[in-house]
This record gives C-alpha cells, sequence and structure tokens, in this order.
C-alpha cells in the first residue's frame, strides 16, 4: 500500500455519479488521502462538465495530484477531462483497465461510470490505479507524442491523407 499523506485526489461528478462519488471520497479520507471535491453534492440533475473539468483544472494546474470523475457511464466525463491540456484520463471498467491505465499510459485521472460498476468493483478499481505505477520505458515516446501534438509539435508519422 502506498503512503498516501500529502497526496490530493480532485473529484467530480454529475448527479449520476454523486452517490458512488461519496463512497469514494469516504474511502479516500480513511486511507489518508486529501479531497478536493468540485462536486456536485446532490443527486439532483446536473450538466457534468461543470463538475469534470474543475476537478481536471485542479490536476492539470496542480492543485491535485490526481483525479477521479464520475457519472452514469463515465464516458462523457472522461472526454470533458480530456479536453484540458495535460490531462490523461482513462475510462476504466476493473481493475485491470486501472492498472494499464496507470502503468502505460500515466494516466493522472480516471473515470468511472456509476451506473456500470458497484461500489466495492469501483473501490477496488481506484486503489489498484493508485498502487500502480507509471512504467515509463516504451510508453515515454507514446506519451510524448500525444503531448507534442496536443503542443501543436506533431510530426504525424506514419499518418495518411
Amino acid at each position: 500500500m502506498i503512503d498516501a499523506r500529502g497526496t490530493r485526489i480532485a473529484l467530480g461528478s454529475d448527479h449520476a455519479g454523486f452517490a458512488l462519488k461519496e463512497e469514494i471520497k469516504a474511502h479516500l479520507l480513511g486511507r489518508g488521502y486529501e479531497i478536493l471535491d468540485a462536486g456536485t453534492d446532490s443527486e439532483e440533475a446536473v450538466d457534468y462538465p461543470d463538475f469534470v473539468i474543475p476537478a481536471a483544472e485542479a490536476v492539470a494546474e496542480h492543485r491535485a495530484d490526481l483525479g477521479i470523475v464520475l457519472g452514469g457511464s463515465g464516458n462523457g466525463e472522461a472526454i470533458a477531462a480530456n479536453k484540458v491540456r495535460g490531462i490523461r484520463c482513462a475510462l476504466c471498467w476493473s481493475a485491470e483497465t486501472a492498472r494499464l491505465a496507470r502503468e502505460h499510459n500515466d494516466a493522472n485521472l480516471i473515470a468511472l461510470g456509476a451506473r456500470m460498476t458497484d461500489r466495492d468493483a469501483a473501490i477496488g478499481i481506484v486503489d489498484e490505479w493508485l498502487e500502480s505505477e507509471y512504467q515509463g520505458g516504451r510508453h515515454r515516446e507514446r506519451l510524448r507524442k500525444i503531448s507534442d501534438y496536443e503542443a501543436g509539435r506533431s510530426s504525424r508519422k506514419g499518418a495518411t491523407r
């Protein structure tokens, strides 16, 4: 188990993800993590970008170390989070996808679907992701290409038009 002290995790969800966000928040606080909760604060219908983008910005701006965003399926949340420069948000549906997101993609956010994943599975996904480490190596060049494209410096080798 990793040492959570001083690690801040940003959370953001829509109404569909609210209850699971609260479960995950309690779990993380119990493990010693600091939480930056971008909302929402109820199951009243809201638009997920209003809460997911601020959570992703907190990570991109180094106000949080990592982030977790939640919605009904997690798809829209991952899409919204990935619009923030510097964010690598992976939609995770199993502990294995979470581990690979961290090891291969250095995912600094994960998205979870509250209607797709029960509480225990979600906690397992979060724990696996947090306890995994980026492997670097052959993955480093791939992430550099993504960062270059994001910054407008892409050579797009192998691309066809």
